[in-house]
């Protein structure tokens, strides 16, 4: 569980990063990257919450 938790924390840091420096001029631009990042954000959680479940299974 910990390797998750390492690229889940790589991922928010990368997420503030690209929120704080690296914006878009454009704002639906920068709007349709922030969805993306966040879909993927979610969706890993949703993997790592069914990873955990597996492993309690066992």
């Amino acid at each position: 569980m910990k390797p998750h938790l390492i690229v889940f924390a790589i991922l928010i840091a990368g997420f503030i990063i690209y929120n704080f420096f690296f914006q878009n001029g454009d704002d639906k631009t920068n709007t349709v990257i922030n969805i993306a990042y966040s879909s993927i954000l979610f969706g890993y959680i949703s993997f790592m919450a069914y990873s955990l479940l597996k492993k309690m299974k066992k």
